[in-house]
């Protein structure tokens, strides 16, 4: 711990702040929240983990939802460099990890580019965290023998994903940004070779008290989505890992 609570001045802190829960924070993560002169935070960062700010430090709201972004990403990349300008400590604030689907390599080429200098605090990614809470180990080895992370939403808009690559059997497919595509990852998924009844689920708020994990199949999940008005921020897992849940759920009350 800086016993003097003061950051390197005209610096940048990539920091993960995990699912949102702020006893699921790396401790070098909470520190420097708590010492930064100004922090820019996304959408999924919870008021928990932002009450560990320091009362006066600058604030900044950068969030991203679905067809609704506060500000475009090149305008939060120049942001960091002009707050870094202004020799003031920065922590850049991200849900889950920010290098797994967060954006954080391209800002880091824009801080490398104005010679800003930068760190980054990797923090625990969306499908670890859903994953641990509801209750699918995601690589158990009666289940899985691969493990993948694909985004659901490419920079284009379009959902034109190695779909030969994820039907294989005997893997765990985790889809992040995937919901409003849903309807087109399970066709797809079923056009390239699973089975409609292979198990599939959707966890919501993972982590949080209102957490919700509803099981499927390829077949059946967008109309399950549907008829429980299941809306972001929200993880798709397919694969057999999800019959697990039955028997080891933990956090949602049954």
């Amino acid at each position: 711990m800086n016993p003097s609570n003061k950051l390197e001045a005209g610096k940048v802190w990539l920091v993960g702040a995990g699912p949102g829960d702020p006893d699921l924070l790396t401790v070098k993560a909470a520190r420097l929240i708590s010492q930064a002169d100004a922090i820019v935070y996304d959408h999924l960062v919870g008021n928990r983990i932002m009450d560990l700010a320091r009362a006066d430090a600058r604030l900044i709201y950068a969030g991203k939802e679905a067809s609704k972004h506060t500000l475009p990403q090149d305008s939060i990349n120049q942001l960091l460099v002009d707050l870094a300008r202004e020799n003031l400590s920065v922590v850049r604030l991200k849900g889950g990890d920010p290098f797994i689907f967060g954006r954080g390599g391209e800002e880091l080429e824009t801080l490398v580019a104005s010679g800003i200098p930068f760190e980054v605090i990797p923090g625990v990614t969306a499908a670890a965290v859903c994953a641990a809470y509801a209750g699918f180990p995601l690589t158990h080895r009666d289940h899985a023998q691969s493990l993948t992370f694909v985004t659901g939403h490419l920079k284009d808009g379009t959902v034109n994903l190695d779909w030969p690559a994820l039907a294989r059997p005997k893997q765990t497919v985790v889809f992040y940004m995937g919901i409003g595509a849903v309807n087109e990852i399970c066709r797809q998924m079923i056009n390239h070779g699973l089975p409609s009844m292979t198990p599939a689920a959707v966890v919501r708020n993972g982590t949080q008290p209102d957490q919700q994990t509803l099981l499927a199949t390829l077949g059946t999940l967008p109309s399950r989505m549907a008829e429980f008005g299941i809306k972001p921020p929200a993880l798709i897992v397919v694969g057999s890992v999800v019959n697990l849940q039955a028997k080891l759920n933990w956090f949602e009350k049954k």
